[in-house]
């Protein structure tokens, strides 16, 4: 049966978003600006936080709609606990991925979200992993989504290098995201980062005021 919608449905459908995930030597940072919008055209949120933690050393960034994505995440972060208690230990960044990724295959009709997945475990340390609309699961050593993405694939492609060190990744993490934020009229706020070690989880926040500019805005 052929499917209308109407303008007010189509426009509750929020897509603007910078995220963004990268490996450094011994870790990963996921980051992502923190703006929710209705449709593009107004700002609902300037400080929602799009990095998830979905277990101990393992988080997620959404893209697409909101209340898709979020109503995904709870039903993911269900699935881990459960499969840790099973496991009786952590679950793998792997294994997070695919709970996310058979979320969305087996819902993609109705769905309209895509994740970010990093985190370290003990068999493969730091991963990136990537579930787009539909349920496609793939595995990267840096990626982006969100309609800020488009603005900085060519700063990603030209700044981005295997084991940088902690430091140069969250600079390079943070302006990517200064990149998006200053082009994307529907990516702003302030910067959310996590950077995710063996050692454990520390997160941070770049104000708005804070974050680095290129070009006069």
């Amino acid at each position: 049966m052929e499917k209308h919608y109407s303008d007010s449905q189509v426009k509750g459908v929020s897509t603007g978003t910078t995220i963004l995930a990268a490996i450094f030597d011994g870790g990963v940072v996921i980051g992502s600006d923190s703006r929710a919008s209705m449709g593009g055209e107004y700002v609902s949120s300037k400080t929602i936080n799009k990095v998830i933690q979905v277990h101990d050393r393992i988080f997620c960034c959404m893209a697409g709609s909101l209340a898709d994505a979020q109503a995904v995440i709870k039903t993911a972060k269900f699935q881990l606990s459960f499969h840790s208690v099973q496991m009786e230990g952590p679950p793998l960044v792997i294994a997070a991925a695919s709970v996310l990724k058979d979320l969305c295959f087996k819902n993609k009709e109705e769905l309209q979200a895509g994740f970010i997945t990093a985190g370290w475990d003990k068999k493969k340390g730091p991963q990136v992993y990537v579930v787009s609309l539909g349920g496609m699961l793939i595995s990267q050593p840096v990626t982006l989504g969100g309609s800020g993405s488009t603005f900085i694939y060519g700063y990603v492609d030209a700044k981005y290098k295997p084991n940088m060190t902690r430091e140069e990744c969250l600079q390079f993490a943070t302006n990517a995201l200064a990149l998006a934020m200053g082009r994307d009229n529907v990516s702003g706020g302030v910067a959310h980062l996590v950077v995710i070690t063996e050692k454990g989880v520390e997160h941070v926040v770049v104000p708005g005021d804070k974050l680095p500019r290129f070009h006069d805005e």
